[in-house]
C-alpha cells in the first residue's frame, strides 16, 4: 500500500532526511516514533505531497507521487497536529466546504452523516466548531481527512491536548479505522504508540534506526531479564548477595518499603529466580515479594536513542 524508497530531504546545511526506506501493507498502523527534530514530519509532509524531496520516491497503492501527485493525495488523508478547521463554521457547513474542496465523488449529505456516525461527532454538526472542546476539534479534524474514504491515512498527534477518556475513545476509534486503512501515526506518547499500532519505526537524525513489530521491539530492545525484590534485611549484605548470584549483571537499590525492607531490581543474562531464591534461603533475610519486569517500549526507545542497543540498518524495510 506504501513504499518509501531512498527519500532525502536538506534543509540549507541541515540533513533532515538521509535515505529514508519503508514499506506497509494494508491495514497496517504504523507508528512512527523518534526525537524532536528527528524527521517526523519532514517525512510525513512527503508522503502527503506537501512537502517536496531532493531524491527518492513515494508510491501510495501503486500510484508514484511525482508522475500523478492529485492521484497520490485523493487516496490519502491528513490529521496534521494542529486540525485544519475553520472555526467559525458548524461542523456540518465546515464538512460540506471540505467535501466540495477535496471533489469527493459520493453522495455528499450520505457520505458525511456515515463519517460523522463513525467519529461520533453527529450530535454537534450543528454547533460552530469554535464553542466545541479540544477533543470534539481532533474528531472533526479526522471527520474532514475521511472525506472521500482514503485507503491512507496520516495522523500526526492526534490526541495531543486531550484529557485521558477522550485519549480513550481517539485511541479506540484509530484501532477501529484500521481495521479498513493503513495508518501513520505519529506520536511522543509511547504508550500510546504501544497501546493502537502493529508495528513501530523509530527514527533519529533523519535515519531509521530500527524497525519491526511492537511485540517484537519490546520483547527484544533488552538482551535481559528483569525481577523486581522486595526483601528483608541488611541492605549491604542483601546488595552482596544478588550480585553473586551467577547471571545478574546489574543490581539497583530503591527505597525502603517498610522498615528494614528494601526493593532491589536485577537485570541477569538469563532466569535467576531459582538461584535468587536458593540464595536467601541459607540466610535469615525474607524475600518478601519477587515478580518479572516487562520490558516497556519507553525502554526499548531510550535504549536505542541513546546509543545502548543498535538498531536496523537495512536499506529497505518490510514491517
Amino acid at each position: 500500500m506504501i513504499k518509501v524508497k531512498n527519500l532525502t530531504k536538506t534543509y540549507v546545511r541541515n540533513k533532515a532526511l538521509d535515505d529514508i526506506s519503508f514499506s506497509l501493507d494494508e491495514g497496517d498502523i504504523l507508528g512512527f516514533l523518534g526525537p524532536n527534530g528527528a524527521g517526523k514530519s519532514t517525512t510525513m509532509n512527503i508522503i502527503t505531497g506537501y512537502l517536496s524531496s531532493d531524491s527518492g520516491t513515494v508510491e501510495i497503492d501503486g500510484i508514484d507521487i511525482l508522475e500523478d501527485p492529485a492521484g497520490v493525495k485523493k487516496k490519502i488523508g491528513y490529521l496534521p497536529e494542529i486540525p485544519p478547521l475553520y472555526n467559525d463554521m458548524t461542523v456540518q457547513g465546515y464538512l460540506e466546504f471540505m467535501f466540495k474542496l477535496k471533489k469527493v465523488k459520493l453522495p455528499m449529505k450520505e457520505h458525511i452523516s456515515k463519517i460523522c456516525d463513525m467519529v461520533s461527532i453527529s450530535d454537534v454538526k450543528s454547533r460552530i466548531i469554535k464553542h466545541l472542546s479540544k477533543g470534539y476539534h481532533q474528531r472533526v479534524g479526522l471527520a474532514q481527512a475521511l472525506l472521500g474514504d482514503p485507503p491512507v491515512l496520516i495522523l500526526d498527534e492526534p490526541t495531543v491536548g486531550l484529557d485521558p477518556r477522550q485519549i480513550i475513545e481517539i485511541r479506540k476509534l484509530i484501532r477501529n479505522l484500521g481495521k479498513k486503512h493503513t495508518i501513520i501515526l505519529s506520536s511522543h506518547l509511547l504508550s500510546e504508540v504501544q497501546a493502537v499500532c502493529d508495528k513501530i519505526i523509530i527514527i533519529n537524525n533523519g535515519k531509521i534506526v530500527t524497525s519491526g513489530r511492537t511485540e517484537e521491539l519490546t520483547a527484544t530492545g533488552k538482551a535481559t531479564n528483569r525481577i523486581e525484590l522486595v526483601i528483608e534485611g541488611r541492605k549491604q549484605n542483601v546488595y552482596s548477595i544478588l550480585n553473586s548470584i551467577d547471571g545478574v549483571t546489574k543490581v539497583i537499590e530503591h527505597e525502603e518499603r517498610e522498615k528494614g525492607c528494601f526493593e532491589y531490581v536485577i537485570e541477569s543474562s538469563r532466569d535467576v529466580r531459582r538461584p535468587v531464591f536458593r540464595a536467601f534461603a541459607k540466610t535469615d533475610y525474607n524475600i518478601l515479594s519477587m515478580k518479572p519486569v516487562s520490558v516497556s517500549l519507553e525502554d526499548t526507545y531510550l535504549d536505542i536513542i541513546s546509543g545502548k542497543t543498535e538498531g536496523v540498518n537495512d536499506n529497505v524495510r518490510n514491517i
